[in-house]
């Protein structure tokens, strides 16, 4: 750069920087950490941080500048990792208090006492911890706690096991990776099936258990959860429950389609939900 203009290394969008920063340093003014951009050898850009003092003479005349620029690309990398994070976090937190302000006016309708509305939504609540602690693991060397639909049930369906430490629900067929949205809707979804099985069906009965198939269907996820040993009809089944305006709710939320059928073999629920909506990051 020696003999070469210094504005070579401003880019054109920025060239009315120089003489604003040349006018402060005449009048003797010295400048610390400017941040702006400058344009490399090869045409990149990067970010710096310049500091410029004034050279002054014997008369105190201001006859030059020292100019010293900083590469600060790795810090505002830093920074706005650590801005998309805040909004990340505040865009998590404001779905929690939403789905939270969502559960507790649905619950309340449906629920016969103050104790059994804290009761049955702290079991909700802890049923989403342990299936958003899924989102949150890595993909790596840590796939038994990978947000899957397998590794969901199991989390959901952990209280329920038996007293030989077994679990009594059984998942068989295809395993999809779940984005954050339907890992909270799914969740629901499972906890309530598992909570009816375990008031009125399979999970109630010492021999009772319940059977998940999964599998693909076009370009849908189907999800069909059988319930053998239990009682055939149960609280709730007209459709006016608690469970059966969550289910309607969350099925609308994932644009799937539910289907629940009782015969002298047990329950059978059957969930169809597009393969894209299994995916969705909210």
């Amino acid at each position: 750069m020696l003999g070469r203009s210094v504005t070579l290394l401003i880019p054109l969008d920025r060239q009315d920087e120089e003489p604003r920063i040349l006018a402060r340093i005449r009048s003797g003014e010295r400048i610390e950490h400017y941040e702006t951009v400058r344009q490399k050898k090869d045409g990149s850009l990067v970010d710096v941080s310049l500091s410029v003092s004034p050279i002054f003479d014997g008369a105190g005349k201001v006859i030059g500048a020292s100019k010293i620029a900083r590469d600060i690309s790795e810090r505002r990398r830093a920074e706005e990792q650590k801005d998309l994070l805040l909004r990340e976090m505040d865009h998590r937190v404001k779905n929690l208090f939403a789905l939270a302000s969502g559960l507790v006016n649905v619950s309340v309708g449906g629920a016969a006492s103050v104790s059994d509305l804290v009761s049955d939504l702290q079991s909700k609540f802890r049923a989403l911890a342990r299936a958003h602690a899924l989102t949150l693991s890595t993909t790596g060397n840590d796939s038994d706690r990978t947000a899957t639909l397998h590794n969901l049930i199991a989390e959901i369906t952990e209280p329920y096991r038996g007293e030989d430490g077994v679990s009594r629900v059984r998942v068989s067929g295809e395993d999809f990776t779940l984005g954050r949205t339907a890992v909270t809707s799914i969740a629901l979804l499972l906890h309530e099936f598992a909570t009816n099985a375990l008031k009125y069906g399979a999970l109630g009965n010492p021999d009772g258990e319940v059977l998940v198939e999964i599998c693909s269907v076009g370009n849908d996820v189907r999800i069909v959860w059988f319930e053998a040993g239990g009682s055939q009809q149960r609280e709730g089944s007209s459709g006016d429950g608690f469970g059966s305006r969550l289910a309607r709710a969350t099925v609308a939320a994932l644009d799937s389609r539910f289907e629940r059928n009782f015969s002298d073999l047990g329950l059978e629920i059957v969930l169809s939900i597009p393969r894209a909506k299994t995916r969705f990051e909210a």
